[in-house]
């Protein structure tokens, strides 16, 4: 019972850690072109060399 005294905080912790990098994401603008990477992969890049 006693490494529930652990577990409970570090569980917490994580979770909190990955609230913050989903909200940083966020924030950082990763989930505003839904549908510019499907397109991008279509069309081929030349080189005007």
């Amino acid at each position: 019972m006693d490494i529930l005294l652990y577990l409970i905080p570090i569980a917490l912790t994580l979770g909190l850690i990955g609230l913050v990098a989903f909200l940083w994401t966020l924030k950082s603008g990763q989930y505003d072109d839904l549908d510019g990477a499907p397109h991008r992969i279509l069309h081929d890049d030349e080189d005007d060399n």
